[in-house]
């Protein structure tokens, strides 16, 4: 992920002041000197780094530091809080006209990910019940079109597109259409280039005045470090820009422009591409991302994330199922395939606190997959009672599975820890607790994840 390697070495400095007690100045600057070191690497803006560690140094210096007991925990309470101030001081909305359709223009260089940006984009504002269209204007690049229609099928959103001709008649025909259907959003897939040139701002200044777009957003790709903020300042002194959607954000990208894209150009970050697929798609919430950066994790984007993945009736099944002391491996099994649905394990855990700190050797992602060919081996009497599978059965279920016995003694040994947590959290047969009251059961059992992050 993202900011791994400015998350370990800011967390590094921030030991070394725990392990200090009490602050001197002199402390404090040399700190500060490691900051902007690790700021630089992870690509941020030169003056970018140099105001934000002035920031921070002017008011760590003070006597709210300097007298704390608590001088470490001060400081990063600051660095928290000019994180924050650096990328935005709250989650910035898109620009909704009085009166619809909303339009928004899509633009960037090729290869950043606008064609995906936008059916991600349409796809999450269909979820919110609006009425989301796609328009190809990109008639450039071979596929363009296509990969725009698969992209929109696959989000359940339509795509309005005329084939190659002059995409000025497409705007102009997509936004008609678009009334005329009751579209309420328009999304426009506009041209990209490998650089950019005056051809390009031409046509995308014509589009603009065109389309009167509510919100033009520029899609830019992470992974180019520095480049991706000059790209994004030239945007927007040749056609203007309101937003950017941040693509990338789950590769080894050091993320330095997430942190300099606002203090550069002026323009908020409000989305943030997080993988490959259609769902791996975030509003920028700043303060999130500090809570990321400096190892806090992000639990709130998780809840999140486990609320628009997991079916509530689904929830209510297996609360039902536990409250009666019949949770199976069918509902172990059902519980991973809705966890495979939120992302990678790698993701979730830089999610939680802490999570940063887990080695990723330690994160074997192939496990999951493991699991569920294990159960998938198991006959339905093996599922709904684990108790009765003998050295004989695990043989042939390691064999049908093509895994080892010890990897199905593994697994039957952490359902049962799952089966003991339970027990602990007071849900007994009955699901009633000591007093005699039905304990409430969460949508998403924390242990489930625990326990999943575990395996390997």
């Amino acid at each position: 992920m993202a900011f791994e390697g400015l998350s370990e070495k800011l967390n590094n400095v921030f030991k070394k002041l725990k392990n200090r007690g009490k602050l001197s100045e002199a402390d404090v600057r040399a700190s500060m000197r490691e900051v902007r070191l690790a700021l630089l690497e992870a690509d941020v803006s030169y003056k970018v780094v140099k105001d934000f560690v002035a920031k921070v140094t002017e008011r760590c210096v003070g006597s709210e530091v300097l007298e704390s007991l608590t001088p470490a925990q001060q400081v990063i309470k600051i660095v928290n809080e000019e994180l924050v101030a650096l990328m935005g001081e709250s989650n910035a909305k898109i620009n909704f006209p009085s009166k619809p359709p909303c339009v928004i223009m899509m633009c960037g260089l090729q290869g950043s990910g606008k064609t995906t940006h936008a059916a991600k984009l349409a796809k999450y504002f269909k979820a919110q019940e609006h009425r989301p269209i796609l328009v190809a204007c990109d008639i450039y690049r071979p596929a363009a079109i296509e990969q725009l229609k698969i992209v929109g099928e696959r989000a359940g959103v339509p795509v309005f597109e005329m084939g190659q001709i002059d995409p000025r008649k497409i705007a102009r025909e997509g936004l008609k259409h678009a009334r005329d259907y009751g579209n309420d959003i328009v999304l426009i897939d506009t041209a990209g280039r490998l650089q950019i040139d005056e051809e390009l701002m031409e046509e995308l200044k014509d589009i603009k005045e065109i389309a009167e777009p509510s919100e033009i957003i520029l899609v830019v790709d992470a992974m180019t470090g520095q480049e991706a903020v000059n790209v994004a300042k030239t945007f927007d002194e040749r056609i203007g820009i309101d937003s950017v959607i941040l693509t990338k954000l789950d590769s080894d990208t050091r993320g330095g422009a997430a942190l300099s894209v606002l203090a550069a150009t002026g323009k908020p970050i409000k989305f943030v591409g997080t993988g490959e697929k259609l769902d791996d798609f975030e509003v920028f919430h700043p303060e999130r991302m500090a809570s990321r950066i400096l190892g806090m994790g992000d639990v709130l984007s998780l809840i999140e994330k486990a609320q628009n993945t997991f079916d509530e009736k689904e929830a209510e099944r297996l609360a039902g199922k536990m409250q009666q002391g019949g949770f199976d491996l069918n509902d172990l099994l059902d519980q991973m395939r809705q966890i495979k649905k939120m992302g990678s394990l790698r993701s979730l855990l830089s999610m939680m606190p802490g999570g940063n700190k887990i080695d990723e050797s330690q994160i074997d992602e192939k496990q999951v997959p493991r699991t569920e060919a294990i159960i998938l081996s198991m006959t339905p009497s093996e599922r709904a009672k684990p108790s009765i599978i003998n050295p004989a059965r695990k043989r042939r279920i390691a064999a049908g599975s093509g895994t080892r016995v010890e990897d199905v003694n593994r697994l039957l040994k952490q359902y049962e820890q799952m089966q003991k947590l339970m027990k602990q959290m007071g849900i007994t047969g009955s699901g009633r607790n000591g007093k005699g009251k039905r304990k409430k059961m969460p949508a998403l059992p924390k242990e489930l994840m625990q326990g999943l992050a575990e395996m390997k």
